[in-house]
C-alpha cells in the first residue's frame, strides 16, 4: 500500500480518538462518581474541562500547524493526548481526573487541525483527496456514536478507567504509523530561527482568539446551571465579545495575521463554515437529547442507548465515503443542501414519537438522518481548499471551531427550548418532558432546514482562479 494511504490510517485513528473523547465519558459518569466520590460540580467538569480547552485552543492549534509544520503539530498533539489519557485512566481523585481531561483538550486542539491539513498536503490530487477526506470524515462520524456505546460497555463490564486507557494502544499505533508514513518534510515549514517562528505564530492573535473562545465556550457550558442572566455568564459573554473585537483589530493590523478578514469574503469558505455549523447543531443537539429520551422514556440502559446510535453512525460513515463521488457529479452546493434537507426531514420525523415507541419505529428515521449527515463530509474539503495551502491548519481549526461552538449551541439552545416548553405544559412530569422534547426537535428541524437555501447560494461554484501561495479569495459574495 502507498505510504500516503497508511498516513490516512494514522490521521483517521488520531481523529477517532479525539472525537471519541468528546462523548465517551458521558455514560460512565455514574460509575466514576461512585468510585471517586465526586460532587455534582466535579462530575460536570470531567466533561466540560475537555470541551472547554479543546474549543478554546483550536485556532491556536491551527496556527501552530501552519507555522511549525503539520507533522510536528500532529505528533505533539498525539503524544500529549495519549499521555493525558493514561493519566485520566489511572486517576484516583477528582482534581487529577479533571486536570488530565483538560490536558487531553490541549492535545486534541493540536491534533485536530493538523489532521485535515495533513490530508490536504498528502493528497494533492483532488479526486484522491476527496476519497481520503471521505474516509477521514466517516471515521469521525463513527466515533460520535461509538463513544457512548464504548463508554457504556467498558464502564459496565470492565472499569471506567479503560474508557481512557484504551487510547494508549491506539495512540502508540498511530504514532508509529505517522513516523513511518508521513514525510519529515512536513516538520520543516518556515522554522528558520526561534524568534522568527514565534513572531509568525502571531502571539497577540493566539491570546485574543483563545480568550474569546474560552469565554464563549464557558458561557455556553455553564449558562443553564448558573442562569443565563447571572453576572458570571453575562460577564463571560462580555469577555468573549471584547476579546473577539480585540482579535479582529489585531488581525487587521498584522501583515502576517493568522486569520485574514478577507477570507470571509469567500462564499465557499464562509458558506462551508455555516453549513458545517448547522450540521453540528443538529448532530450534537439531537444525540444529546435523544439519548435522554431513549433512557428516560423508552427505558433503554446506557449501553443500549449507545448501541441504538451505531446503525446511524455506520450509515453516516458509508455516506461520507460515497459523498465525494456525489459532489463530483452534482456539485457541493446541491449535495450539501440535499444532505441538510434530509437531516431536517429526519429530525421532524423523529419528533412525531413519544411514549409507547419502539426502536423499530425510530430506526428508519435514524437511517435517514445518517444519510443526510454523511453527505456533508465534503464540506471539509471545501473549507480547506478555499484558503491558500499555507493556511490549511487555520482553515481546519476554524472548521473545528464552527463544529464545536454550533454543537454546544445545539445542546444549550434546544435545552432551553425544551425546558421552557416543558414548564409551560401541564400534566405528569413525563408528559411535560415529551412536550418540550418534541417541540425542541421541530425547532431543530427548522433551523437545520435554513441551511438548504444558504448552501445553494453560498456554495455554488464560481469562476476559477489560478492558485497562489499567498492568500487568495475566490468566488466572493
Amino acid at each position: 500500500m502507498n505510504r500516503r494511504w497508511w498516513a490516512l490510517v494514522a490521521v483517521a485513528l488520531g481523529t477517532f480518538m479525539t472525537y471519541l473523547d468528546n462523548n465517551v465519558v458521558n455514560v460512565a459518569l455514574p460509575s466514576i462518581q461512585r468510585d471517586l466520590g465526586l460532587s455534582i460540580a466535579g462530575l460536570e467538569w470531567i466533561t466540560s474541562s475537555y470541551i472547554l480547552v479543546f474549543a478554546g485552543l483550536l485556532l491556536a492549534g491551527g496556527r501552530i500547524a501552519d507555522v511549525l509544520g503539520t507533522r510536528l503539530a500532529f505528533l505533539a498533539g498525539l503524544g500529549i493526548f495519549t499521555v493525558a489519557s493514561v493519566a485520566a485512566g489511572l486517576a484516583d481523585s477528582q482534581g487529577l481526573l479533571i486536570g488530565a481531561r483538560a490536558v487531553q483538550g490541549v492535545g486534541a486542539a493540536l491534533l485536530a487541525p493538523a489532521s485535515l491539513a495533513l490530508l490536504q498536503q498528502l493528497f494533492p490530487d483532488p479526486k484522491e483527496r476527496g476519497t481520503a477526506i471521505g474516509v477521514w470524515g466517516g471515521v469521525g462520524a463513527l466515533a460520535l456514536a461509538v463513544g457512548p456505546f464504548t463508554g457504556g460497555v467498558l464502564s459496565e463490564h470492565v472499569s471506567w478507567g479503560w474508557i481512557f486507557l484504551i487510547n494508549l494502544p491506539i495512540g502508540v499505533a498511530t504514532l508509529l504509523l505517522t513516523l513511518v508514513s508521513v514525510p519529515a518534510s512536513h516538520d520543516q515549514k518556515r522554522t528558520s530561527g526561534v524568534l522568527s517562528a514565534l513572531r509568525r505564530l502571531d502571539p497577540a492573535g493566539l491570546v485574543t482568539s483563545s480568550l474569546a473562545l474560552f469565554a464563549l465556550t464557558y458561557a455556553l457550558i455553564e449558562g443553564d446551571a448558573e442562569g443565563w442572566t447571572s453576572p458570571l455568564i453575562l460577564g463571560s459573554f462580555g469577555v468573549a465579545a471584547a476579546a473577539a473585537i480585540a482579535f479582529l483589530v489585531v488581525q487587521s493590523r498584522n501583515p502576517d495575521s493568522m486569520v485574514e478578514l478577507a477570507f470571509f469574503r469567500s462564499r465557499m469558505f464562509t458558506g462551508g463554515l455555516l453549513a458545517m455549523g448547522l450540521w453540528a447543531f443538529g448532530v450534537f443537539g439531537i444525540y444529546f437529547y435523544m439519548a435522554i429520551y431513549l433512557q428516560n422514556v423508552l427505558g433503554f440502559s446506557p449501553t443500549g442507548a449507545g448501541a441504538a446510535f451505531v446503525p446511524m453512525a455506520i450509515i453516516t460513515a458509508v455516506g461520507a465515503v460515497l459523498a465525494p463521488r456525489f459532489e463530483a457529479r452534482f456539485g457541493v452546493a446541491r449535495v450539501t443542501a440535499f444532505g441538510l434537507a434530509v437531516m431536517a426531514a429526519a429530525i421532524a420525523g423523529i419528533a412525531q414519537y413519544g411514549e409507547g415507541t419502539t426502536y423499530g419505529d425510530l430506526l428508519p428515521w435514524f437511517a435517514l438522518y445518517g444519510v443526510g449527515g454523511g453527505l456533508l463530509i465534503p464540506l471539509s474539503t471545501v473549507v480547506v481548499d478555499a484558503l491558500p495551502a499555507g493556511r490549511a491548519g487555520i482553515a481546519s481549526g476554524m472548521l473545528n471551531v464552527s463544529r464545536e461552538v454550533f454543537g454546544l449551541l445545539g445542546v444549550t439552545v434546544l435545552g432551553a427550548i425544551l425546558t421552557n416548553r416543558a414548564n409551560a405544559a401541564e400534566g405528569a412530569e413525563l408528559h411535560r418532558f415529551l412536550e418540550g422534547y418534541r417541540f425542541s426537535l421541530v425547532v431543530a428541524a427548522a433551523l437545520v432546514a435554513v441551511g438548504v437555501p444558504v448552501s445553494l447560494w453560498m456554495l455554488r461554484r464560481g469562476r476559477r482562479v489560478a492558485p497562489a501561495e499567498e492568500p487568495r479569495v475566490l468566488e466572493t459574495v
